[in-house]
């Protein structure tokens, strides 16, 4: 089946008949749709829409083959190579599945991986944790991969105390070091969630949907005039929605 996506790929990048947009694309063009993408899929689970789910994997899907015909044509690699590549990293780091290996624990993952980042140039701890991610996930990430080793609080109350340590120097920034304070206060409020148990990605989408949710229950309420209201009739609304979704009306 996937065949006929791949036939359909190289006709839209065949240089004399294929599309005048799919043929001037390039890996660095396509990345912001493949994180896109990637993104949609999650919101479509977050929805439980089945049906959504099942067209937006075949979005993403469609955004491997495309990066696959552009390596192909390119000379690096084709999509089975692709499908080859990642085969051969489920079966290596799942030994005790495939290899016959008497340990059957889950924790093989993490010590192959990390025998993996070990044979790489880069042998740090952070190595692999891509640039492209969303910068709250990055930071969870980083910081996950710095536990590993050993760099993490014990203690989720000091990673609270973090908190307040960045909010003063925030506050006490210059307007040139402002953003750079801001940055670390951020960073701290992502390893205080981590230390909780708390995904901080999930946990702001699902913050940004309750936001939208709310603010779009009040525009119905007050329909046109809403941005005529001062602020504390707005905030008024906002609790009345708010106690609405509570009470379940």
């Amino acid at each position: 089946m996937i065949e006929r996506l791949v036939t359909i790929m190289a006709r839209l990048r065949d240089p004399e008949r294929g599309c005048e947009w799919d043929t001037v694309q390039t890996f660095e063009t396509i990345a912001p749709y493949t994180i896109e993408e990637a993104y949609e899929v999650a919101d479509a689970i977050a929805r439980g829409d089945m049906a959504e789910l099942k067209d937006e994997l075949g979005d993403l899907l469609l955004q491997v083959v495309f990066h696959a015909r552009i390596a192909e044509e390119a000379g690096h690699f084709a999509l089975p190579d692709v499908v080859a590549a990642i085969s051969d990293k489920m079966e290596r780091r799942h030994p005790h599945i495939f290899g016959g290996a008497a340990d059957r624990g889950h924790h093989l993952w993490e010590v192959i991986k990390a025998e993996e980042r070990a044979a790489k140039t880069d042998p740090s701890a952070l190595a692999g944790v891509a640039l492209s991610l969303p910068a709250l996930l990055r930071a969870e990430k980083l910081q996950k991969r710095a536990a590993r080793v050993g760099f993490d609080w014990t203690d989720p109350n000091d990673a609270r105390a973090k908190i307040d340590e960045e909010v003063a120097e925030v506050e006490a920034a210059s307007d040139a070091e402002r953003a750079e304070e801001v940055g670390d206060l951020l960073f701290a409020v992502v390893n205080w969630a981590r230390k909780l148990g708390v995904e901080p990605e999930a946990a702001l989408r699902a913050g940004n949907a309750k936001f939208e949710r709310r603010f779009r229950a009040m525009e119905a309420i007050a329909g046109d005039a809403f941005a005529g209201l001062t602020l504390d009739q707005q905030e008024a609304l906002w609790q009345r929605v708010k106690a609405g979704e509570k009470s379940g009306v």
